[in-house]
């Protein structure tokens, strides 16, 4: 038996994938916005250990934590330098800027021992 053809269902797949194309464009620039932000904070890190290691090595700690950053960076980049601790915060490029700024990270690395 044949089925009526249904004039208002036609097209309504279509017209459900286009609505849905936003949603899901969204959602994909989240996911890379944290991904950005994840590799973000492990510059920051490895930053950090690098201007902490040129103190013991006698060299200028801001400029090896620049130099260990990717190019990227550069803007995005504040090196702090107290004694023998190196603080760098970085914040990631904005996939959406208005959410770049809350995603900033900071990371610490002091040069010897603990104590």
């Amino acid at each position: 038996m044949r089925r009526p053809w249904l004039p208002d269902e036609c097209g309504q797949s279509t017209l459900e994938v286009v609505a849905l194309l936003p949603t899901l464009a969204v959602a994909a620039l989240t996911v890379l916005q944290l991904l950005v932000a994840g590799a973000t904070a492990e510059y920051a890190g490895h930053a950090a250990e690098a201007g902490a290691v040129a103190i013991l090595q006698d060299h200028d700690p801001a400029a090896a934590a620049r130099a260990s950053l990717p190019a990227w960076t550069g803007r995005h980049v504040a090196v702090t330098v107290r004694g023998r601790l190196v603080r760098v915060r970085l914040r990631p490029h904005g996939l959406l800027p208005f959410v770049a700024d809350a995603l900033a990270t900071t990371a610490e690395a002091r040069a010897g021992a603990a104590g």
